[in-house]
């Protein structure tokens, strides 16, 4: 069967090759099946439409990227295919961009990477393998986990750039992303691959074993299986030069409080009373002789007088980095490189499982049943505890036990700390025989680490083919898939009691100088105390489905040929269940730091969806084809909603087609966003007061009204009665194939969503106090007394974008060659509060703590295959855009030097070479970021955003890699 130039132009777009373009015509229309014979198929099934077609000339961008593409690009796993994807968002969604302390949802990401198309958010983007759902996440519990994708055995990925909730199911907000899998495989292959990086760490190494037997249409049976093994070993943030955040003259410096020789805080309430809760050294702070400016925070290995430099590769702050972060009370400042104490790729070790047998029935009816299974294990490591004494200081609920932290008032240690201030500020300005209220990085007390590991599966038994006379299309099935993943503490994390004796006894110093060392008694207690092995929490998802679906003729015939229909059912129980600390409750002594979630423990919620969908394919005329799709689907707990979309494409000319859609979107709550547990948590700073009387919540000592700090409850947790969110979205766009060897096509996409899921700040709320009235909670008399903060459907989003693709190919020196260009241009991304306001600027090419909207990405790739020998050159782009501002350039304290505002465009190439000249053997040799880019700098705050002086989430830290890939058939 004979393709058009405009179905080769719209197969073959994305990070498509040459390789595939030549093999199109055989993979679309003969189902990837090498051994298939072309006659016993004739229409088949795309992304996006339920109606088989011959051919897959739609109205749908689609984006097809086979495996080829991605073993000539060296992609390694679904978390870099996601990077180099350009209409993928940049955002907290891999493993690399929670490698360390990030803010919101994404800190408890334990062992998952998500996709997020178009930035519209992991819960808004549907992953499907082979068509079919997947359970999601078993912590997350929001979004299907890549890792748990059998990457080695997929066939080729297809992504539609549209929303498709009238096929798919409501959320299919910001696209699909379609993992296919082998299907038929006869023979056995084993293929082998390893990525080197050039300096070394966060080296990857994968096996394949394929194997099957039986032909399907000549024996009436296929069995294969596939079992792979991946492994990427951790990269430190040690490791790249680039990582160095002390860079004060460029904008960037850690936070200035954490140092492993200990820095000292003053405490409030009566901290010079001998008699007080908070009686320390430097009681509310020290006045510092040269300046007359108050100490708050102080290293006294930072002292002018001191002969000794910051320890253990801290470094004194200098005169920038105070101003830096709006703090003049903290001249006298050491700091410790924590950002660079993270991992930049977090070691993942994967284990997959696909297995598939089909029979096939003279009758052209085929059932088949799947299964896919994984066990990955994931490893969060990043910086270790900072430890302060009012943290450590308490009782212990489990043993009844009083610890406190605070460092005695005896010792060398003491007296050197307190020698050294009085030297300085005089011996008048200390409270010399006071404990010490200190911020202390304990190195020694290891690491963080977080070890995660996800147990997923899917069983699938399903059948396909035909009826009444082959004019019509039929497939069923009934699947169960389980997602269950648990995290466990492992080293940096200690019982906070045992850690507090053994600091407040002495046995443990955080004050020790340059060479001196921890005695073997104070190792030996922070050993003791260690909570390495603790179930920190897990969780389980899963999903029973039951589909079916008929395709056909109608018999109605019009000017372009005859209207195909399509309709089809949906059924699905969703299932969720989370705990937390599984210690018995009399017994769970305290652990410092580690991050328990159980308030929002729940035993098993679950919820029926059940949908019922209708599609129809209109040629009107031969040049002019409307597809029409409606589905409607009913949520426990939410009702039923009803989808259109709406979809054509105008062949102009033989060369130019117009093609454009419309439909409508319905995300409903998360468990999570629904059902998490409430907490309530005091507010404890003293600079907040009520904003019904006192503009923005500020306290006014001139005020009567406002001179008095509050100190309300603050409520998190899950919302029961929030709805859902309703989307727009929208396209249109053309395909212009002028010559059998050049294909342009361009796509302006928009989406539009309301009543948006969100969590207001607390910046968010006090700025937006008429707006939100009800959130702050009041007594009889009027009194605020508490603050909710937790979800609430408000505000409306609207992105929009184009995206382009062109295609070239040609013969040369008895070859053939392949250009390739596809881009991504983000037009607008604004947001508003509630709908009665204006929306805000722009956000297009600015920094951001969750994803990060670049202008401009693209992907350029060349192609030259003679012979046995195919090379390919790679260019991958993606734009600067606006830094985050520190504090102190914000406000015009300082402005360093070197500060830039703007993070520079990042460009890499990848090279690979393929050689197919050794029988039953395919080699394939890569180098990948050929000229050693290093990350673009960036001088965001590593305490809310990922990364050192880089971003993960537009750049890959390893740097130059070399790639060998082996594959062998037997």
């Amino acid at each position: 069967m004979k393709l058009s130039r405009l179905t080769l132009a719209l197969m073959v777009s994305g990070m498509a090759s040459s390789a595939y373009a030549q093999q199109a015509n055989d993979d679309a229309i003969q189902g990837e099946e090498q051994n298939t014979p072309a006659e016993t198929v004739e229409r088949v099934e795309v992304t996006g439409s339920s109606i088989k077609r011959a051919g897959i000339d739609g109205a749908l961008p689609l984006t097809i990227i086979s495996k080829a593409d991605i073993d000539q690009a060296g992609i390694t796993n679904v978390d870099q295919l996601m990077l180099n994807l350009n209409i993928g968002a940049n955002s907290n969604d891999n493993l690399a961009s929670n490698a360390g302390i990030v803010g919101g949802e994404e800190r408890g990401n334990n062992g998952a990477s998500s996709a997020n198309l178009r930035g519209q958010g992991r819960d808004s983007t549907l992953v499907l393998l082979n068509g079919r759902r997947v359970a999601t996440h078993g912590i997350q519990g929001r979004a299907v986990d890549l890792n748990s994708i059998p990457f080695n055995a997929i066939e080729r990925v297809e992504v539609l750039r549209d929303g498709a909730s009238a096929v798919y199911g409501t959320d299919a907000i910001g696209g699909v992303i379609n993992f296919i899998l082998k299907k038929n495989y006869e023979g056995a292959e084993v293929t082998a691959f390893a990525d080197h990086t050039e300096e070394g760490s966060g080296n990857i190494y994968k096996i394949n074993l394929l194997g099957g037997t039986g032909d399907l249409y000549d024996d009436g049976y296929n069995l294969m299986a596939s079992v792979s093994y991946n492994k990427a070993e951790i990269l430190r943030g040690t490791d790249r030069d680039f990582t160095n955040t002390f860079q004060a003259e460029r904008g960037l410096s850690p936070d200035t409080r954490g140092a492993p020789f200990a820095s000292l805080n003053d405490r409030w309430n009566n901290p010079n009373d001998p008699n007080g809760a908070h009686y320390n050294l430097i009681g509310d702070g020290l006045i510092d002789p040269a300046t007359g400016l108050e100490q708050t925070v102080l290293n006294v290995l930072a002292l002018p007088t001191n002969d000794y430099e910051c320890a253990d590769g801290g470094a004194g702050m200098g005169d920038d980095a105070p101003a830096l972060w709006n703090r003049e009370n903290e001249q006298f400042s050491c700091s410790w490189d924590y950002p660079r104490a993270s991992v930049l790729q977090q070691p993942v070790e994967t284990l997959n499982l696909v297995s598939r047998g089909t029979m096939l029935f003279d009758s052209g009816d085929e059932i088949f049943a799947e299964v896919v299974g994984s066990h990955v294990t994931t490893n969060k490591v990043f910086e270790p505890n900072q430890i302060t004494p009012w943290a450590i200081r308490g009782t212990d609920d489990a043993t009844g036990q009083d610890f406190d932290g605070w460092y005695p008032s005896t010792g060398a240690s003491y007296d050197y700390v307190a020698d050294q201030l009085a030297a300085y500020f005089g011996e008048d300005q200390i409270n010399r025989g006071a404990p010490i209220s200190y911020r202390w990085r304990c190195v020694e007390c290891g690491p963080r680490e977080i070890e995660t590991t996800t147990k997923a599966y899917r069983l699938l038994l399903g059948a396909e083919g035909t009826l009444f006379n082959d004019e019509w299309d039929y497939k069923t099935g009934i699947s169960y898939a389980s997602s269950e993943a648990e995290s466990e503490l492992g080293s940096g994390y200690h019982f906070t009691a045992m850690l507090a004796d053994a600091i407040g006894s002495g046995a443990v110093s955080p004050f020790l100088l340059p060479g001196e060392s921890q005695t073997q008694a104070g190792l030996d207690a922070i050993d003791a105390a260690s909570a390495e092995g603790v179930v920190l929490f897990g969780g389980k998802t899963t999903m029973l489905q039951i589909d079916g679906l008929i395709s056909g003729s109608s018999g109605w015939e019009l000017d372009g040929g005859e209207v195909m229909v399509a309709a089809g059912f949906d059924f699905r129980r969703e299932g969720y269940e989370f705990n937390g600390d599984r210690r018995a409750a009399n017994s769970r002594m305290e652990i410092y730091g580690a991050p328990f979630d159980d308030s929002n423990a729940l035993d098993d919620v679950e919820r029926d969806i059940k949908a019922l969908f209708v599609e129809a394919l209109v040629p009107i005329t031969y040049d002019f084809e409307v597809n029409l799709a409606v589905r409607y689907d009913r949520y426990d707990g939410f009702g039923g909603t009803t989808n259109p979309k709406i979809s054509a494409k105008y062949n102009v000319t033989d060369d130019f087609m117009v093609r454009g859609a419309f439909s409508t979107g319905f995300r409903v709550p998360s468990f999570n966003q629904l059902f998490n547990g409430v907490r309530e948590e005091p507010y404890t700073g003293l600079d907040f007061a009520d904003p019904a009387n006192c503009p923005g919540g500020e306290v006014n000592p001139n005020d009567p009204n406002c001179d008095e700090p509050l100190q309300p409850t603050m409520i998190f947790g899950g919302k029961e009665d929030l709805g859902p969110e309703e989307s727009e979205q929208s396209n249109v766009g053309f395909v212009f194939t002028p010559t059998d060897s050049a294909t342009f096509s361009a796509d302006y996409w928009e989406i539009k969503k309301e009543g948006t899921i969100q969590t207001l700040s607390f910046d968010e709320l006090i700025d937006n106090f008429e707006l939100f009235p009800d959130r702050f909670i009041r007594d009889g008399q009027g009194n605020l007394v508490s603050i909710d903060r937790r979800w609430l459907n408000a505000g409306e989003r609207e992105t929009s974008g184009v995206e382009v693709n062109a295609l070239f190919n040609g013969d040369l020196y008895g070859g053939n060659w392949n250009i390739n260009f596809n881009g991504s241009y983000l037009i607008e991304d604004r947001k508003r509060i509630i709908p009665s306001e204006p929306f805000g600027d722009n956000l297009v090419g600015t920094h951001s703590r969750g994803n990060i909207p670049l202008r401009w990405k693209h992907t350029l790739a060349f192609t030259y295959t003679k012979g046995d020998w195919t090379h390919t050159l790679l260019q991958a782009f993606r734009d600067s855009y606006l830094d985050e501002v520190p504090p102190g350039i914000e406000s015009g304290t300082t402005r360093p030097e070197g500060w830039d505002p703007v993070v520079s465009s990042h460009t890499t190439y990848n090279y690979s070479v393929s050689y197919v000249g050794i029988d039953q053997l395919e080699l394939q040799f890569g180098i990948k970021n050929l000229l050693d880019r290093d990350p673009p700098f960036t001088a965001h705050q590593n305490d809310f955003s990922p990364g050192a002086a880089f971003d993960p989430r537009v750049a890959d830290p390893r740097g130059r890699a070399y790639t060998l890939m082996a594959r062998y058939t037997f």
